[in-house]
């Protein structure tokens, strides 16, 4: 059954491909993206403001890297961004000679470390790959990936979950916990069937994963052994990424697309690209600055 928890609308912008959720509890302000049309996200959530930011390239994901700069996940490289400015600085490129890919979904592991999942822009069959940001220096963990998701860590930091959504697998790989690489391969966690693809996950406090059901329009809860345990409905049905967010972090903020939907089909699901909170009684963790030295 799929819980219907208490929903709010955090920005009724609608985005075309919204992705990256994350939030910064010192300051108690979420971040997302919409990817396809370049923009940046700022909601400062006691507020209740939300500004947009242009960053001239698709983007899709940003760690935290002090109080007054974030690392930019883009479609071509990395970029340092002052938080005060928004200037940009290129840290280091990423596939930057393939105008074909841009970066997908990315989180930052425990020890710092930032995995980043690559595609192509256009979805291309195994265009695309997951990479270890680890002190500094880029390394390939996972290459052939067509559309990479679903990357989060377990709580103590030994594991790591990453999908390729095509082949409707969630893996679970063994880490380093001090450094957030592997040591092991990937094993197949669960198999998703029914309506919907696997799209972005977080964990929680517990280690349950909670993930995005792309085009199912609910957000779905795993144990770590794989057993589906809770759904809960999102008001627009190409749900693609949660992140925990409030100074308690027990609501669960939630990206979506309109992202080739026709205009009946948007039609017939006016929230589509809204991004939105819900009540969702989590006990969620913080996530974790990106080292880059």
């Amino acid at each position: 059954m799929i819980e219907q928890v208490p929903t709010t609308v955090l920005s009724d912008h609608p985005c075309h491909l919204g992705e990256g959720p994350t939030y910064d509890v010192t300051t108690d302000t979420a971040w997302w993206f919409d990817i396809r049309e370049g923009k940046l996200f700022e909601a400062q959530l006691g507020g209740g403001s939300v500004r947009i930011h242009a960053l001239g390239r698709m983007a899709s994901a940003l760690g935290r890297i002090d109080a007054e700069r974030q690392l930019i996940v883009a479609e071509d490289g990395l970029y340092i961004r002052k938080l005060a400015d928004g200037e940009m600085t290129l840290f280091c490129p990423l596939e930057a000679d393939n105008p074909a890919t841009r970066s997908n979904d990315c989180r930052v592991h425990q020890s710092g470390t930032f995995w980043i999942g690559t595609m192509g822009k256009k979805a291309e069959p195994k265009a695309g790959a997951i990479y270890a940001l680890h002190r500094g220096k880029i390394s390939t963990l996972f290459p052939g990936i067509s559309i990479p998701n679903s990357i989060c860590f377990s709580p103590d930091g030994a594991t790591g979950y990453f999908t390729d959504t095509p082949r409707a697998v969630l893996y679970a790989v063994p880490l380093n916990p001090a450094t957030g690489l592997p040591r092991g391969e990937p094993e197949v966690l669960l198999r998703h069937s029914g309506i919907g693809g696997l799209d972005g996950s977080v964990c929680d406090a517990d280690g349950q994963i909670w993930n995005a059901c792309w085009g199912a329009g609910r957000i779905d809860v795993y144990s770590p052994q794989g057993e589906r345990l809770r759904s809960l409905g999102v008001p627009a049905k190409q749900a693609s990424c949660p992140a925990f967010v409030g100074p308690d972090l027990s609501r669960l903020l939630v990206t979506s697309a309109w992202q080739d939907m026709d205009a009946a089909a948007r039609a017939a699901d006016p929230q589509a690209g809204c991004t939105f909170l819900l009540e969702a009684a989590a006990r969620g963790r913080a996530e974790p600055d990106v080292k880059l030295a």
